[in-house]
């Protein structure tokens, strides 16, 4: 296990972005996004990909702020979160064109053929979150060493907690989700959801054919 945790950056910074995540969120999401940094640090290393492994660590470690009560807002979760860690790492003493880059990381996190195509940061928050939400690309990672991640830091029910913070999100803020993946949340998990279709959107503009 000592090996899984030392693997974690130990900065200053990133200790602080860890005390602010255990302080604000559930036992079950902080594992998940500790587990996010870990297995996309793995994934970076077999795709040979090189990073700031702080920068990695903070937008990973960060990236469901906009799940917790305290930064929750009426942006889409991802937005919610990511201004909320570029407020903490700019208060914190990182440049703004490392902050953006952590910003990034966040508010991109969930965009499928999008993140993967940015800086290495970014595109790692995105394959780590998905390979601990979905199993995504897990099998690039020896089961041994998923195994020990999961002893270290495990799931708690993580798929049925992370389902609820969703469904809260889309019941609370439905204009949010329009015409993003929680729509598909709220279809499968809100008896009667309809979130506008393409032709609402279209027939609801001013713009005559």
């Amino acid at each position: 296990m000592a090996l899984i945790h030392d693997s974690i950056p130990d900065s200053e910074i990133c200790k602080k972005a860890t005390r602010l995540v255990t302080e604000v969120s559930p036992t079950s999401l902080c594992n998940h996004c500790i587990r996010t940094f870990l297995f996309g640090d793995l994934l970076g290393i077999r795709d040979s990909l090189k990073c700031d492994r702080e920068l990695l660590y903070l937008g990973a470690i960060m990236h469901d702020l906009g799940l917790t009560e305290r930064f929750d807002g009426e942006q889409r979760f991802e937005v919610n979160g990511a201004d909320a860690a570029r407020a903490f790492v700019l208060e914190h003493g990182l440049s703004d064109e490392k902050a953006e880059i952590v910003w990034d990381a966040i508010a991109l996190h969930t965009s499928i053929g999008i993140a993967i195509r940015k800086q290495p940061e970014i595109a790692l928050v995105h394959l780590g979150a998905s390979a601990d939400l979905l199993g995504m690309r897990i099998s690039d990672i020896t089961p041994e060493t998923v195994e020990r991640i999961l002893d270290a830091y495990p799931r708690l029910s993580f798929n049925q907690q992370i389902t609820q913070l969703m469904v809260s999100q889309v019941e609370r803020k439905p204009q949010a989700a329009t015409f993003t993946w929680l729509t598909e949340v709220g279809r499968c998990c809100i008896h009667g959801f309809a979130p506008p279709s393409w032709n609402d959107m279209l027939n609801s503009s001013p713009f005559a054919e």
